[in-house]
């Protein structure tokens, strides 16, 4: 229940920030907004726990958690501005690769001969993603690749993949809310200072634009709270392989959603992408538990 829970509103919280982006706002903004609605959810909770028992370990993680979560989210919605979210979904696989990459560079983790074969079934799949063509089949790998949209979601994953670690790093340390709170409260600074330095729109268009769209933003914000809390508690409770591994039918949702709410086309061909990719991932994850 909460495995699909939580995939259910991943693919939500996706949709919700890409109609947003088609509205004009900034991505930056949109999770600006985001991390609002996070911090309003998690305050009445202060009240309710004392967290003086909480020890730095669990600060120190909580903290490099929500700067990595908050640059993932960034890249995440610019990749949601610029890629289809049928395109968008199945690059989750990616995660795997990544995931593998970390603990072979900091683990000393050498992948077997499956895992290699694992990835190359996920790239494949990511092959499938594009329309026929009449180039070579090396350069629809390279448009795929060269995409800024797949770019910013390849940063998004390995921001998040490396955040995976300091979450767990917290969760040792405290319940999945104690690091729901903190995660949203610490993200919400953090995200206003981007937005300062970085976001070139002015603030007072971005807020006049959005008055219209308040139920949107706040339906955005409360599927990421519950979807967050949902991993947390997953992330407390299981293999974070296994879960990984049940999160790619996400995918399959995405490129159905994708085709349904934005008109986006190759429905057939990116569900077989999916599915390809959903494959490899398995292969993967069963190699390295």
């Amino acid at each position: 229940m909460f495995v699909f829970g939580r995939l259910m509103l991943s693919s939500m919280s996706n949709v919700f920030q890409k109609q947003l982006a088609h509205q004009g706002l900034h991505p930056f903004y949109i999770v600006a907004a985001t991390y609002i609605v996070l911090s309003i959810l998690s305050s009445p909770f202060l009240f309710d726990f004392a967290f003086s028992g909480l020890s730095p370990s669990f600060w120190l993680n909580v903290f490099l958690a929500a700067l990595l979560d908050v640059g993932g989210w960034m890249f995440l919605v610019m990749s949601l501005s610029k890629t289809d979210l049928s395109v968008f979904g199945p690059l989750n696989a990616y995660k795997v690769i990544f995931s593998m990459l970390l603990a072979f560079l900091f683990l000393g983790e050498v992948p077997s001969t499956q895992g290699f074969f694992g990835v190359l079934v996920i790239i494949g799949g990511s092959f499938l993603l594009m329309p026929p063509s009449s180039d070579a089949t090396g350069s629809r790998i390279g448009q795929l690749l060269l995409d800024r949209g797949v770019q910013a979601r390849f940063l998004s994953i390995l921001l998040f993949s490396i955040g995976t670690v300091f979450l767990k790093g917290s969760l040792e340390h405290s319940t999945p809310l104690e690091t729901l709170i903190f995660w949203s409260l610490f993200g919400l600074p953090l995200i206003l200072a981007a937005n300062a330095y970085l976001n070139q729109e002015p603030l007072m268009k971005s807020l006049k634009q959005s008055r219209t769209h308040l139920s949107l933003i706040f339906a955005t914000g409360a599927s990421v709270f519950v979807m967050q809390y949902l991993t947390l508690v997953l992330m407390s409770h299981m293999l974070v392989a296994y879960a990984l591994a049940l999160f790619q039918l996400g995918m399959l949702l995405q490129v159905f959603l994708g085709h349904r709410i934005f008109n986006e086309p190759h429905l057939l061909r990116r569900l077989m992408a999916s599915l390809v990719m959903v494959l490899g991932s398995l292969i993967v994850l069963q190699v390295r538990h």
